[in-house]
């Protein structure tokens, strides 16, 4: 922008600005400098920060500089030198970290102008030879100082840096007097710079969020090569060189490890005992309080609304309701009213025709014809309607007696007729309803019924092939088709509708079905023939056991079967331990139940294998 022409001044224009064009300038310069040496250290920004001390201490050069000389630096021992402080030995214990590169090299100056062993010799002191003389420290304090990579090496493990961390009694009691000081000591060694503070007790929310955010998430450029045991440039080989570094590198990571659990502590004690976090945390509470009552008053109300609709809903079908019910009720006592009108005028119609054929002695000659007649009377009585019997009234009020007998007899034979066709009605359901049953009940087997020995054979292959068997119909009709002893051949669509016949029927017939079953599977089993009388028991069965005729249970069969499993035939007396397993049960029983298994199962089997058979032809 122009500044403005001023007094008996003028602005021009001599020539038009030129098109701006994009040059490529090659970076240079002090900052780019210091950002190349950081990558090729690969070193977090504070190397930079003691380089800059340098060039700020420029500012500062006319500050009054003291060096404080160590009283202990002629007795060090020069082999122990890895051990010293270096700060003191240059004079610098009152500066340590915060010394600029130029104090550094000013402490070492005056140093070396006292007690450089020129000096001391031309003083006619006794100088040590070689690197034995205490010289040595101050060199090794100027080396390890001057390089900012050994220098942080040797801040990271500053002797005179405190590692304590307050415990949480200390902090409840006073907690920003206890606290203040330890996060500031800590934040030197954080890579990045700006550290938050941890505040007063007036903080905001975002304040101590950003400040506990901060130091979960710390970055620490601290690390511990300068407390490595052993020296790689020590080593004769490269093997050894190698165990060295990896010697170094384990030490080291864990040194990292316990400086970020210390750090992690002092977070973690510091955030229990924040009294902010506590009145942060009651109030969040507080909110939601506020808001979760909130929230029920609005509910509340919400369902209140609800309830008065509602309640006015039902006073409404209430009131409808009642209207309708009571139209209901006027109609019912209306139809009532008419009712009784029409059965009034009914019974006055019946009783006119009874006088009336009374007195012409219904139309007979003779005893047996009048009661006859009587009875037919009676009868129109009975079926007729109001209007019939207001026509056959005037038909006998206005007509003759032969008029009147001939109406009359009209009406009966039309009686009679109908009462007729609703006999023959009533016979032809009643016959449509037992050809149905018999359909159902005895379709099977060419029409012929089933016998008790072929109900108790379907039920019992009903549940010896259950449902999801192969061609479950087929095989249980095979199955009776092998055992039944009556010689009917049943198909599946015989054993289908009896067995759905058999599942309508009262419970009651059932358990007289599954009653007579049993019956007479107990006479079959108790009956003995008469050539095993007085046979001598063989040694598998005792003769003294009496055996247990009641049917097997589900659980006594459970039972069986896990003993059959546990007790296998190589078992010495097997059956005796199987029958002890089953209460209620003694060897032979538990014998003749196998055996009746395996028949099951080999019918099972034939059954299956028949159905098969046909299913491939």
């Amino acid at each position: 922008m122009l500044l403005e022409a001023r007094d008996g001044e003028q602005t021009e224009v001599f020539k038009a600005a030129a098109v701006s064009v994009q040059v490529r300038v090659e970076p240079v310069g002090r900052w780019f400098e210091a950002f190349v040496r950081r990558r090729n250290r690969n070193a977090s920004t504070s190397f930079q920060e003691l380089e800059e001390e340098e060039v700020s201490s420029e500012e500062s050069e006319d500050e009054e500089f003291q060096v404080e000389e160590y009283a202990m630096l002629r007795t060090l021992d020069p082999k122990d030198w890895k051990n010293q402080d270096h700060y003191s030995v240059l004079g610098l214990p009152h500066l340590r970290y915060k010394a600029t590169q130029k104090q550094i090299k000013a402490a070492h100056k005056a140093i070396v102008l006292k007690h450089h062993p020129d000096k001391r010799k031309a003083a006619g002191e006794q100088i040590v030879e070689g690197d034995n003389d205490y010289f040595t420290c101050i060199t090794k304090a100027i080396e390890v100082l001057s390089d900012p990579v050994k220098r942080r090496a040797f801040d990271s493990v500053d002797p005179t840096f405190d590692n304590a961390v307050p415990s949480k009694g200390e902090g409840k009691e006073n907690f920003f007097e206890a606290f203040t000081p330890v996060f500031d000591r800590n934040a030197r060694w954080s890579s990045k710079k700006h550290v938050p503070k941890l505040g007063t007790m007036e903080s905001s929310f975002e304040e101590v969020d950003n400040f506990y955010s901060f130091w979960y998430n710390f970055d620490s450029w601290r690390e511990f090569s300068y407390l490595d045991e052993e020296e790689k440039e020590k080593a004769e080989c490269r093997d050894e060189r190698r165990w060295i570094e990896k010697q170094n590198r384990a030490s080291r990571a864990q040194r990292k490890k316990e400086e970020m659990n210390r750090i992690r502590t002092l977070v973690d004690t510091a955030y229990s005992c924040d009294p902010r976090i506590k009145k942060f945390k009651e109030e969040e509470k507080a909110r939601k309080e506020s808001e979760k009552k909130a929230k029920a008053e609005a509910k509340k109300r919400e369902q209140d609304e609800k309830e008065r609709a509602r309640q006015a809903e039902l006073e409404a079908a209430r009131l409808v309701k009642e209207k309708e019910e009571e139209e209901a009720k006027q109609a019912a006592q209306q139809a009532k009213k008419e009712k009784e009108i029409q059965k009034k005028a009914i019974k006055k119609e019946r009783q006119k025709l009874r006088t009336t054929c009374k007195n012409w002695n219904y139309f007979a000659d003779n005893e047996a014809d009048s009661v006859k007649m009587m009875e037919e009377v009676e009868k129109l009585c009975d079926r007729l309607e109001l209007t019939s019997l207001q026509s056959l009234n005037e038909i006998l009020a206005s007509g003759s007696k032969e008029d009147g007998k001939t109406a009359v007899e009209k009406q009966v034979q039309e009686v009679n007729a109908q009462l007729q066709r609703e006999r023959d009605a009533e016979i032809q359901a009643r016959q449509a309803a037992r050809s149905a049953e018999q359909a159902s009940g005895g379709g099977g087997g060419g029409g012929k019924g089933w016998n008790e020995e072929d109900l108790q054979l379907l039920i019992k292959a009903v549940n010896l092939f259950p449902a999801g068997t192969n061609a479950r119909w087929e095989v249980i009709a095979n199955y009776m088709n092998l055992h039944s002893t009556s010689g009917m051949k049943r198909t599946a669509k015989d054993v289908i509708n009896k067995a759905k016949n058999l599942q309508r029927l009262d419970p009651l017939q059932k358990d007289e079905i599954n009653k007579k079953a049993f019956e007479k599977f107990r006479k079959e089993h108790s009956s003995v023939a008469p050539s095993i009388d007085n046979a001598v028991p063989s040694e598998r069965f005792d003769a003294s056991s009496e055996s247990n005729a009641a049917p097997w249970t589900t659980e006594e069969q459970k039972l069986l079967e896990q003993a059959l499993k546990t007790y296998p035939v190589s078992t010495p007396e097997r059956w005796e331990k199987i029958a002890a397993t089953v209460p209620g049960r003694n060897k032979k029983d538990c014998m003749k139940r196998y055996k009746e298994l395996v028949e099951m199962v080999k019918a099972k089997k034939a059954a299956q294998e028949q159905v098969a058979a046909k299913s491939k032809k």
